[in-house]
Protein backbone atom coordinates (compact mmCIF):
# COMPACT_ATOMS: atom_id res chain seq x y z
CA UNK A 1 0.00 0.00 0.00
CA UNK A 2 1.44 3.37 -0.97
CA UNK A 3 1.45 6.51 1.10
CA UNK A 4 -0.77 8.06 -1.59
CA UNK A 5 -3.50 5.46 -1.03
CA UNK A 6 -3.39 5.62 2.79
CA UNK A 7 -3.21 9.39 3.17
CA UNK A 8 -6.60 11.11 3.39
CA UNK A 9 -7.35 12.99 0.15
CA UNK A 10 -8.22 16.07 2.22
CA UNK A 11 -4.57 16.21 3.33
CA UNK A 12 -3.23 15.47 -0.15
CA UNK A 13 -5.12 18.55 -1.35
CA UNK A 14 -3.10 20.76 1.03
CA UNK A 15 0.22 21.98 -0.38
CA UNK A 16 1.35 22.79 3.14
CA UNK A 17 0.79 19.16 4.18
CA UNK A 18 2.77 17.92 1.17
CA UNK A 19 5.59 20.38 1.88
CA UNK A 20 5.71 19.22 5.49
CA UNK A 21 5.82 15.51 4.61
CA UNK A 22 8.44 15.97 1.90
CA UNK A 23 10.49 18.24 4.18
CA UNK A 24 10.42 15.74 7.05
CA UNK A 25 11.51 12.94 4.75
CA UNK A 26 14.32 14.99 3.21
CA UNK A 27 15.53 16.23 6.59
CA UNK A 28 15.48 12.72 8.03
CA UNK A 29 17.47 11.28 5.11
CA UNK A 30 20.05 14.05 5.27
CA UNK A 31 20.31 13.74 9.06
CA UNK A 32 20.97 9.99 8.64
CA UNK A 33 23.77 10.66 6.15
CA UNK A 34 25.34 13.28 8.37
CA UNK A 35 25.00 11.05 11.44
CA UNK A 36 27.04 8.46 9.57
CA UNK A 37 29.85 11.02 9.68
CA UNK A 38 29.18 11.89 13.31
CA UNK A 39 27.60 15.23 12.34
CA UNK A 40 24.30 17.03 12.70
CA UNK A 41 22.42 19.44 10.45
CA UNK A 42 23.55 22.40 12.59
CA UNK A 43 27.17 21.51 11.86
CA UNK A 44 26.51 21.88 8.14
CA UNK A 45 24.48 25.05 8.69
CA UNK A 46 27.31 26.72 10.61
CA UNK A 47 29.89 25.76 7.99
CA UNK A 48 27.61 27.03 5.21
CA UNK A 49 26.98 30.36 6.97
CA UNK A 50 30.69 30.91 7.54
CA UNK A 51 31.57 29.93 3.96
CA UNK A 52 28.83 32.10 2.45
CA UNK A 53 28.98 35.15 4.72
CA UNK A 54 32.49 35.10 6.19
CA UNK A 55 33.66 35.13 9.82
CA UNK A 56 31.05 35.83 12.47
CA UNK A 57 30.94 36.57 16.13
CA UNK A 58 29.52 33.42 17.67
CA UNK A 59 26.52 35.35 19.02
CA UNK A 60 25.80 36.65 15.49
CA UNK A 61 25.75 33.05 14.22
CA UNK A 62 23.17 32.34 16.92
CA UNK A 63 20.93 35.10 15.53
CA UNK A 64 21.54 34.27 11.86
CA UNK A 65 20.76 30.57 12.25
CA UNK A 66 18.24 30.71 15.10
CA UNK A 67 20.23 28.33 17.30
CA UNK A 68 20.23 28.34 21.09
CA UNK A 69 23.48 29.97 22.34
CA UNK A 70 24.52 26.92 24.37
CA UNK A 71 23.90 24.65 21.36
CA UNK A 72 25.95 26.99 19.17
CA UNK A 73 28.84 26.79 21.63
CA UNK A 74 28.75 22.99 21.40
CA UNK A 75 28.60 23.06 17.59
CA UNK A 76 31.50 25.47 17.23
CA UNK A 77 33.54 23.52 19.79
CA UNK A 78 32.92 20.29 17.86
CA UNK A 79 33.80 21.93 14.54
CA UNK A 80 36.93 23.52 16.03
CA UNK A 81 38.03 20.14 17.43
CA UNK A 82 37.72 18.71 13.90
CA UNK A 83 39.81 21.60 12.55
CA UNK A 84 36.92 22.88 10.43
CA UNK A 85 36.52 26.25 12.13
CA UNK A 86 38.77 28.53 14.10
CA UNK A 87 37.50 30.26 17.22
CA UNK A 88 39.33 33.35 18.46
CA UNK A 89 38.51 35.49 21.51
CA UNK A 90 38.35 39.22 20.89
CA UNK A 91 41.22 40.92 22.75
CA UNK A 92 39.05 43.98 23.48
CA UNK A 93 36.04 41.96 24.68
CA UNK A 94 36.93 38.50 26.04
CA UNK A 95 33.24 37.50 25.95
CA UNK A 96 33.18 37.87 22.17
CA UNK A 97 34.30 34.82 20.15
CA UNK A 98 34.92 35.16 16.42
CA UNK A 99 34.39 32.03 14.32
CA UNK A 100 35.78 31.46 10.82
CA UNK A 101 35.88 28.47 8.51
CA UNK A 102 39.21 26.82 7.71
CA UNK A 103 40.28 25.33 4.39
CA UNK A 104 39.69 21.90 5.91
CA UNK A 105 36.20 23.08 6.84
CA UNK A 106 35.56 24.24 3.27
CA UNK A 107 36.58 20.80 1.99
CA UNK A 108 34.29 19.14 4.54
CA UNK A 109 31.43 21.45 3.54
CA UNK A 110 31.90 20.47 -0.11
CA UNK A 111 31.50 16.81 0.90
CA UNK A 112 28.44 17.61 3.01
CA UNK A 113 26.95 19.61 0.15
CA UNK A 114 27.41 16.58 -2.12
CA UNK A 115 25.56 14.47 0.46
CA UNK A 116 22.73 17.02 0.62
CA UNK A 117 22.47 17.14 -3.17
CA UNK A 118 22.35 13.34 -3.33
CA UNK A 119 19.41 13.38 -0.92
CA UNK A 120 17.81 16.12 -3.00
CA UNK A 121 18.21 13.97 -6.12
CA UNK A 122 16.53 11.04 -4.33
CA UNK A 123 13.60 13.15 -3.15
CA UNK A 124 13.13 14.91 -6.48
CA UNK A 125 13.63 11.79 -8.63
CA UNK A 126 10.06 11.91 -10.00
CA UNK A 127 10.79 15.34 -11.57
CA UNK A 128 12.82 16.13 -14.66
CA UNK A 129 15.48 18.87 -14.66
CA UNK A 130 13.09 21.55 -15.92
CA UNK A 131 10.50 20.69 -13.28
CA UNK A 132 13.16 20.73 -10.56
CA UNK A 133 14.22 24.24 -11.57
CA UNK A 134 10.61 25.42 -11.64
CA UNK A 135 9.94 23.91 -8.21
CA UNK A 136 13.09 25.51 -6.81
CA UNK A 137 12.12 28.92 -8.17
CA UNK A 138 8.63 28.63 -6.69
CA UNK A 139 9.95 27.51 -3.31
CA UNK A 140 12.38 30.43 -3.21
CA UNK A 141 9.52 32.84 -3.90
CA UNK A 142 7.49 31.32 -1.07
CA UNK A 143 10.54 31.40 1.21
CA UNK A 144 11.16 35.09 0.48
CA UNK A 145 7.54 35.81 1.30
CA UNK A 146 7.76 34.27 4.77
CA UNK A 147 7.69 36.62 7.77
CA UNK A 148 11.25 37.35 8.87
CA UNK A 149 12.80 35.97 5.66
CA UNK A 150 15.84 37.85 4.38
Amino acid sequence: MTSESTTPPTLLDLSTYLLSRIGKTARSRLAERLAGRGLRLWDMAVLAALADFGPHAQRDLVRRLGVDPSDMAKVTERLAAAGWVERVRDAADRRRVSVSITETGRAALAELDAEARAVQDEILAPLDVRERHALHDLLRRVHHGLPGAP
